[in-house]
This record gives C-alpha cells, sequence and structure tokens, in this order.
C-alpha cells in the first residue's frame, strides 16, 4: 500500500501481507541460523534411505520464542538434533550464537552443548534423584563446585515455582512438577538456547498453559531464545511470536505468528489453523446461510482483521464511506503473538436491483486495505 492511503486514513488498522514484511530468514542477528542445510539417513537393515531435510535456510532471532510445527515425520525431530549437534547435517551448515556447531565434536561440542538446554516430553528425570539432584546433574558433569551448585539450584527451584519441591523424587510429583524439574534443569548451565521437544504434550490443558506461562517468563526475565518444537498450532499461538511451518522436510512457511493466522498459504498451516480456530460462526447463524442470494436479505461476509479496536474500525469505515448499513453477525478476537486477531462475520444489505454491487464495492474496499474476506452465503 501506498504511504498516502494509509496517512489517509490513520485510524484504520492495516495488515501488511507477509511479503513487506521481516520474514526469519532476514533476521539480521539470528541466535540460531540453518544454512543450505539437508539431512539424509541412510538405508540401513533393508529400509530405504530418508530424506529428512531438504533446502533448509533461515534463522531463529535472538532472544525470541520461535515454533517449529509440523506433523509426524515432517523432520522437526531432525532439526532440533541439528541445534544440539547430536546430529550431523549431510549438507550445509547449522551456526549457534555465531559457532558452526555442525562442524564441532568432542570437548568443543560438549562444550558449546552447555550453552543448549533440553526440554523433553516425557521429562527424562532420573528416579533415584531428588527434585534437586536431578537440577545439579549438568552442574555436577560440568565440574561446578558443590557451594556453588547448591547456590544454582536453590535459585532455579525458586524460578520454576517449585522451591518446595527440593527433596521429593519424581515419583512423588506431578506432570507439571516434573518438566518444571526438566525446565530448572534445562537452565543450569545458563544457556543462550533452550530447545523444547513437544515439552507440554504429555500435560493437561489448564498445566500445559501453567509451562507456557512459565516459559514465557523466563523468555522475559532470562533473554534465553526458546525454540519450540511441537504439532499444535494452540501451543504455537499461546506462545511464539515466530512460527515455522515444516512438511516432508521443507519449510513451506514462516513468518510472525499473527501473519500466518491471519494468511496461511500453504494447505498444511490451513490444516493447523483449522484445528485451532475451527468455524468461529455461531451455530445459529450457520444454519441460516444458503447458496443463493434472495431480495431483501444479506450477503454472509468472513473478515480477518488484526490490531486493537481493528474491527470496530472496519465496520464503522465501511458504513460510512460506502453507505452501506452493515451488520455485524458475529465476531471473535484473540491475542496471537502479541498482536489482536479476529474474525468478522458482516452482513452485507442485498435488495432487488443493485444488491450485489454492494458486496463487490465491500470485498473491493476490504482488499484495498489488504484485509483478507470472503463471501460465505446469504441470509434472509
Amino acid at each position: 500500500m501506498k504511504a498516502a492511503s494509509m496517512n489517509a486514513h490513520p485510524s484504520l488498522v492495516v495488515g501488511e501481507p507477509i511479503e513487506t514484511r521481516a520474514a526469519i530468514v532476514t533476521e539480521p542477528d539470528a541466535m540460531v541460523r540453518f544454512e543450505a542445510i539437508s539431512k539424509t539417513y541412510p538405508a540401513y537393515r533393508g529400509k530405504p534411505g530418508v530424506n529428512a531435510l531438504q533446502n533448509i535456510d533461515f534463522g531463529i532471532p535472538r532472544g525470541s520464542i520461535t515454533g517449529v510445527i509440523g506433523r509426524s515425520g515432517a523432520g522437526k525431530s531432525s532439526l532440533v538434533r541439528l541445534i544440539n549437534g547430536l546430529e550431523k547435517p549431510t549438507t550445509g551448515r547449522v551456526i549457534v550464537d555465531g559457532r558452526d556447531i555442525s562442524a564441532l565434536a568432542g570437548r568443543e561440542l560438549r562444550l558449546a552443548q552447555r550453552s543448549i538446554g533440553m526440554i523433553f516430553q516425557h521429562f527424562n528425570l532420573l528416579s533415584s534423584r531428588t527434585a534437586a539432584d536431578n537440577i545439579a546433574l549438568p552442574l555436577e558433569i560440568a565440574g561446578w563446585a558443590k557451594a556453588d551448585i547448591k547456590a544454582r539450584v536453590a535459585e532455579l527451584l525458586a524460578l520454576v515455582g517449585i522451591a518446595d519441591k527440593h527433596d521429593r523424587y519424581p515419583s512423588e510429583l506431578s506432570g507439571g512438577q516434573k518438566q518444571r524439574v526438566g525446565i530448572a534443569r534445562a537452565l543450569a548451565t545458563r544457556p543462550s538456547v533452550l530447545l523444547s521437544d513437544e515439552a507440554t504434550s504429555a500435560l493437561d490443558p489448564q498445566t500445559t498453559r501453567a509451562i507456557l506461562d512459565l516459559l514465557a517468563n523466563i523468555n522475559r526475565e532470562l533473554g534465553v531464545t526458546i525454540v519450540l518444537i511441537t504439532h499444535e498450532m494452540s501451543v504455537v499461538r499461546q506462545l511464539a511470536k515466530e512460527v515455522v511451518v515444516l512438511d516432508a522436510g521443507h519449510v513451506v512457511e514462516s513468518g510472525h505468528v499473527a501473519d500466518i493466522f491471519t494468511h496461511p498459504k500453504h494447505p498444511i498451516t490451513q490444516s493447523f489453523l483449522a484445528e485451532v480456530i475451527g468455524d468461529s460462526l455461531p451455530v445459529s447463524l450457520a444454519s441460516r446461510i444458503v447458496p443463493q442470494a434472495a431480495a431483501g436479505g444479506q450477503a454472509v461476509i468472513r473478515v480477518q482483521v488484526r490490531g486493537a479496536g481493528a474491527g470496530d474500525t472496519v465496520v464503522a469505515r465501511l458504513a460510512r464511506e460506502l453507505g452501506l448499513d452493515v451488520a455485524l453477525l458475529s465476531a471473535r478476537i484473540d491475542e496471537i503473538g502479541g498482536q489482536h486477531v479476529g474474525s468478522l462475520t458482516l452482513g452485507i444489505p442485498l435488495n432487488i436491483s443493485g444488491g450485489e454491487d454492494a458486496v463487490t464495492r465491500t470485498l473491493a474496499w476490504l482488499s484495498q486495505y489488504q484485509f483478507p474476506a470472503e463471501r460465505l452465503g446469504y441470509v434472509a
């Protein structure tokens, strides 16, 4: 959109198309960068080789919370194992905090891995160790002094909200408490990157929200870069600011979460969003929509909006600038990626002559200001 158009309507919240935004791949200060990565697993015991990742080239901004989402087999596990150096790429480089981790081995790799924390789906705690002793383990391996370990463990238990579970064993902890121990352990050596590999998949919804809130707080307080590996768009929606969508080993879409939620391009992204958002129409309205227009009825148009107050602004300006009696049939507003994102369902009046022209003008107006819209049908 031209600057003159924006200035002419300063109160209208307009969403930029994805192409004009700074995509993840152009992030100048990336904490993690994949450069021309491919990962192929060779044939093994009669099983054919697998091209797990192909043509992967993007960066994860420093200090961000970035979601990497994909179905089973999309390549998520391979991607995360490349970040922490457990796998080597077949081609390309993986740069973590300025170091080519894919080129390291032995002691150099082990030292680099201390700056990369890992949270697991099933906690991976040692049953014979207390919560405090589980958190202390990476510090013992790193050769910390006992007094320093004791102080650091107490600090971490307080950070994750389970200071009173210091001497509890994993069998005495709930799932959420176990994951808090896992998070504390992952943070023990003060990593700059925290990898969350399906860390909430084994938890109930309420506990999941609490753990995601904890991760958000850790990101704010410590500035650690968090990479969420998940198959759940609801996790990305609640916590991430950026998202990368994997499918069959390829990055098929990436960008700010609010952009992806309002402008999904790839079918796999659209299917993820359908699972989270679903059909936002009330049943009473959806049951009345028919494919053919009727005199005196309304065309039903669904509009995607973004920004605080954007919904009210769209309805008011449509009515004023096009001279239409616009009805707001339903609305849903969520906060996604730190931005307000919503779906409005509008009723555009029809009449016996010229009614369709009002719909055409409405869709053209919405397109001019880059609000994605679709006609759902008509109501009497």
